[in-house]
């Protein structure tokens, strides 16, 4: 069995002003999965995504990336290789003066050499739909959708195996949510990543999450897969997640013909078709 890339162990966090976040958390993350960290305001999921990238350490606890302990001293340039976290906000993380720039900051404060840079540069570019003209334009010139490609650009010029984004969806449409979600799953199918999002929409995680971590108060209440996790309506309710809307009609609806686990809605029409032809099949005998 391969070992996990993300490992931890009785992770705790408080913040400064003494508030806690985290609570003995465990938790194994392996290649190539696609995981969603949901739960209300105030869970801990975002205070979690932050700790699986180094961007705070554990009060108690740890966090293991690729085999690197996160307590250590001067592992940022480490870290940025295995796990890369693209915010919310694209706004909050890009900064440089040109596309070009903000996709080269990273291989280049880790020192790489500048044919290498460019040769990343070029190869995330085109990973995430950036196209060459866009390169030497601001960030702050393009719509949201590109400077959060870019955002994501500048972490996969850092070749981590691991991507981390904090609320994917938040402030666009449904169009560009699509277009958001199924570039997420390329990196995940065809470039082999591994994608942790930290989202509240529910609908996408049922379409495109194979693994669901759901938190309460600081502590993981389920883990699994995402078909099981949304059947345990009980659960989920103790940190105000509700199960996208098919699956809780179906618990409602509570018919033997339609599983209480359905994410989607064609799989409850197949379901609900396949029982009345059934039907019809033996009232015809």
């Amino acid at each position: 069995m391969t070992a996990p890339l993300i490992v931890v162990r009785g992770l705790g966090f408080d913040y400064p002003d003494g508030t806690p976040a985290l609570r003995d958390v465990n938790l194994d993350i392996g290649a190539g999965e696609f995981v969603a960290l949901v739960g209300q305001n105030g869970s801990g999921k975002t205070t979690l995504a932050k700790c699986l990238c180094a961007l705070l350490r554990p009060t108690s606890g740890s966090v293991s990336l690729e085999g690197l302990d996160t307590r250590g001293r001067g592992i940022v340039k480490q870290v940025v290789t295995k796990v890369g976290y693209v915010f919310q906000n694209p706004d909050h993380q890009l900064f440089n003066a040109s596309v070009h720039a903000e996709i080269a900051y990273g291989p280049r404060n880790i020192g790489l050499p500048r044919d290498e840079v460019d040769r990343r540069v070029r190869e995330a570019a085109q990973v995430c739909g950036v196209r060459p003209e866009l390169l030497d334009q601001h960030p702050f010139f393009l719509t949201k959708g590109l400077r959060q490609r870019v955002a994501i650009a500048s972490v996969l010029a850092l070749k981590p195996r691991t991507i981390i984004i904090d609320e994917p969806t938040t402030g666009q449409d449904r169009r560009q949510s699509l277009e958001v979600m199924n570039f997420l799953t390329r990196l995940w199918e065809d470039e082999g990543h591994t994608v942790i999002i930290v989202t509240h929409e529910m609908p996408i995680v049922a379409r495109y999450a194979r693994r669901v971590v759901a938190l309460g108060e600081g502590r993981v209440l389920l883990d699994g897969e995402t078909r099981r996790v949304f059947a345990e309506a009980a659960t989920l309710a103790r940190t105000s997640v509700q199960p996208p809307q098919v699956t809780r009609f179906a618990q409602a609806m509570d018919h033997p013909a339609v599983p209480r686990d359905v994410l989607q809605v064609t799989e409850a029409y197949e379901a609900l078709r396949g029982a009345l032809i059934g039907r019809a099949r033996q009232e015809r005998r």
